[in-house]
């Protein structure tokens, strides 16, 4: 019910293989995972031709990711059966299967010669960018496809009417092609489709009554399509239907009149319709449906009383809409469900005992096989404890995030002894009574994230049954207030996320941790954590790739030498001393998505190879260290526009042009002379923030201003200055702040800052500044502008 598309893709591509073998067609494919099966079993090379036609498809495309680097002409590359994505018939040769969905390929058309490969029955080009081009007329001309998925190939216009050929064609999958209704005149010829996506498509037409003739459909996507008006009565010949998905359209229910002519259905999905009215009452004739779907409908009022009959019912989704709890008195009839979630509704509870509370939830012939609950964002208090008694041991999957849960967790908690997931995240729970989790020997994810817990950490986590230390994976007991050592956390050598943050631990972290080999997240940042962290306490951590041990009294005391055992994404060290030395071991770091080690009493030279070796990052936070050091001949590429916090050092000389490659530029406090001149460089920036404040400055400001519209926050206070102030500086139409202050500027302020409607303070104190503050129109924003320094 929570899954996507690629695994009916899956099953189909599998469902073609095992035709293949049936009919005596065994077949050879090329992925990594599949090389024993591949060398066992393919004895004939690919097709001359076939492999041309292959090799003049990839010379047509941009292959941004390597991801075709085993299609080639040399020698160990020539058997186009052994290529990535290519599938050949063991007993002929022939291509058979094309499947390079997801590929990110890039091209300008579909290369002509793809025709040569008559005997493809399975072509996915999903999420490839075609650039706008045409589906190619030749498609249709190769008839024994049984599979063709073109979703999100950036493809326009009209479909060719020679798809009408493809009378084998058993799955089609054109979502997000820009269709439109008249453009399906080819479609009844396909009688043979069970699979059909369109979704993405017809912006806000009727739903096309010629799909109704595809009789022997059993499954069909027409999400986000934005449908109006009634479901064509045509779908009543659908009889074979299984799956249908029409969410998020404009439909209501007077438009479902056909559905209990699709007594097949299994699987139902109208989540994103209706728009606040009552839940369609047809929906209960449909007795075969397994999975329903109406979510962010914005329900009001009473679930029909015809849910009852939804006797086969696993998997209910009634999430985002705003129920009520009388409205779900039909919910103990339904003894097949297994999976139901209502979380963002108005669901409260009285305190029992209550007439509401004795005919809905609380029924004591409520069914047992509840295995997965959401409850999260609800107005829930602790009395829905009550009811979750009645599955104790049922649940495998609870979540009760973002209620209005007190007190403690009550005892029978523990007795859900099937727990794998359990979610309090986000109450007001104050702690735990001493069975809470007596028998959860089977809990890998348990978080309690920002409640009220508070005591001894250690005592907190002694209620964790000692069965749990091999299970239990993931805990998260961030921004409570609990207090004292970590040293009980070790004894879950299991763990693999470990989430601490914003309470009040102290002590040493302990050496044993290194020994927690699982590990892969370690969040302890915002403590009272003191003593010294050593090579141990990362001896085996092979795994962990975010580290955040920021805010706390910690040193960080490594060899020189250091190579870690670790690659990390993560890196959060801010407030940790690590100084004097520029830490060496950051070099073997290649993949770091953040990087903070502000304040870590750091005083040397940036190392030549530190801006290389981060430049993939999207954080770099250096502030607050005694960092000397220069920009000379920087031209490093960086790819996700950075936010780059270097403050408060002691950086050098002038600023190169690369920097502004960034979206967040921060060298105030530090010794950076020089003009602004860089800043006319490149008319293709980001940045949106940049404080040059407190530096030494000098001259007039550059012309160029325009070349920064996405400037939210400029800050030029406390330089040298001088001259008067550029009128391009009214082109920052974003810009919402200015600072000025303590500079030489004279004359008077240019009337173009009247441009800047955004603007909410403006400091122009300690300046030589005159004339007339332009009038800002105060029509189109509510906020007040605050001038400072200026009369």
């Amino acid at each position: 019910m929570k899954g996507d598309g690629r695994c009916l893709k899956l099953f189909l591509a599998l469902w073609i293989l095992f035709l293949q073998n049936v009919k005596g067609g065994e077949v050879g494919h090329s992925h990594s995972h599949s090389h024993n099966l591949r060398d066992a079993k393919v004895t004939v090379r690919c097709i001359e031709r076939e492999r041309q036609a292959l090799l003049a498809f990839k010379r047509g495309l941009v292959d941004v990711f390597n991801q075709l680097s085993t299609w080639g002409s040399e020698a160990e590359k020539q058997d186009c059966c052994r290529w990535e994505g290519v599938y050949c018939s063991n007993q002929t040769g022939h291509v058979i299967q094309l499947d390079l969905g997801y590929y990110s390929l890039q091209g300008k058309m579909i290369s002509p010669k793809l025709i040569e490969l008559q005997h493809l029955q399975y072509l996915d080009l999903t999420y490839n960018d075609f650039n706008g081009s045409q589906i190619p007329d030749f498609i249709g001309s190769i008839t024994n496809l049984r599979y063709l998925s073109l979703s999100f190939c950036q493809m326009v216009g009209q479909i060719p009417s020679s798809f009408q050929n493809l009378t084998q064609l058993q799955h089609l999958d054109l979502s997000y092609y820009q269709l439109q209704a008249e453009n399906l005149n080819w479609l009844p010829a396909i009688s043979s489709l069970t699979y059909l996506d369109l979704s993405g498509n017809f912006n806000g037409s009727q739903i096309p009554d010629v799909i109704g003739s595809l009789t022997n459909l059993r499954n069909l996507r027409l999400c986000s399509c934005h449908f109006i008006g009634p479901i064509p009565s045509s779908f009543g010949n659908l009889t074979q239907l299984q799956n249908l998905d029409l969410s998020y359209n404009q439909l209501q229910p007077e438009n479902l009149n056909c559905l209990p002519a699709l007594s097949s259905l299994t699987d139902l999905v109208l989540s994103g319709n209706f728009n606040g009215s009552q839940i369609p009452d047809v929906i209960g004739s449909l007795t075969n449906l397994r999975n329903l779907r109406l979510s962010s409908c914005n329900f009001i009022g009473p679930i029909p009383s015809s849910f009852g009959n939804l006797m086969q019912l696993q998997n209910l989704d009634l999430s985002g809409n705003q129920l009520q709890l009388e409205n779900l008195n039909w919910l103990p009839a339904l003894s097949s469900l297994t999976d139901l979630d209502l979380s963002g509704n108005n669901l409260s509870l009285p305190p029992p005992p209550t007439p509401i509370l004795s005919t809905t939830l609380y029924k004591t012939n409520s069914s047992t096989s509840l295995a997965y609950v959401y409850l999260s964002d609800n107005h829930l208090t602790s009395s829905i404890f009550l009811w979750l008694s009645n599955y104790s041991t049922s649940l495998f999957h609870l979540d009760l995030s973002n209620n209005n849960l007190t007190g403690f967790i009550p005892d029978f908690i523990g007795n859900m002894s099937s727990l794998v997931y359990l979610d309090l995240s986000d109450n007001q729970i104050e702690g735990a009574n001493p069975n809470s989790f007596a028998r959860l020997c089977n809990l890998r994810r348990l978080r309690l994230q920002r409640n009220h817990l508070s005591g001894q950490l250690s005592k907190f986590v002694q209620l964790l049954p000692r069965c749990a230390q091999n299970s239990l994976r993931y805990l998260h007991l961030s921004e409570n207030v609990l207090k004292g050592s970590l040293n009980n956390l070790t004894s879950f050598s299991s763990l693999k996320f470990l989430y601490l943050s914003d309470n009040q631990s102290s002590g040493k972290i302990p050496e044993s941790i290194g020994q927690m080999s699982q590990l892969e997240y370690i969040d302890f940042s915002m403590n009272s954590l003191e003593g010294v962290v050593s090579e141990t306490h990362f001896s085996k951590l092979s795994n962990l790739s975010y580290l955040d041990l920021s805010s706390n009294s910690l040193v960080l005391n490594f060899h020189y030498d250091w190579v870690p055992p670790f690659q990390l994404y993560y890196i959060v060290l801010g407030s940790c001393k690590m100084g004097p030395h520029f830490p060496k071991w950051l070099q073997t770091q290649k993949d770091s998505f953040k990087l903070d080690i502000s304040n870590a009493r750091i005083s040397d030279i940036l190392p030549s190879w530190f801006w290389s070796n981060f430049r993939n990052v999207s954080v770099i936070n250096l502030s607050q260290n005694l960092i000397r050091g220069i920009f000379t001949n920087l031209t490093v590429e960086f790819p996700n526009n950075p936010q780059l916090h270097l403050s408060s050092n002691q950086i050098e000389g002038p600023i190169p042009s690369t920097l502004l490659q960034a979206s967040y530029l921060d060298l105030s406090n530090n010794n950076i002379s020089g003009s602004l001149s860089f800043l006319c460089a490149s008319a293709d920036m980001s940045l949106t923030y940049l404080n040059l404040s407190s530096n030494s400055f000098a001259g007039e400001l550059p012309d160029c201003w325009s070349h920064l519209e996405t400037i939210f926050m400029l800050d030029l206070s406390n330089n040298a200055f001088s001259g008067k102030i550029p009128t391009t500086i009214g082109s920052l139409f974003q810009m919402q702040t200015l600072k000025l202050r303590s500079n030489r500027f004279f004359g008077e302020l240019p009337s173009s800052l009247k441009n800047c409607a955004s603007l909410e303070v403006i400091d122009l104190g300690d300046n030589k500044l005159s004339g007339p503050i332009p009038t800002w129109s105060n029509n189109s924003r509510d906020r007040k502008l605050a001038v400072i320094g200026f009369t």
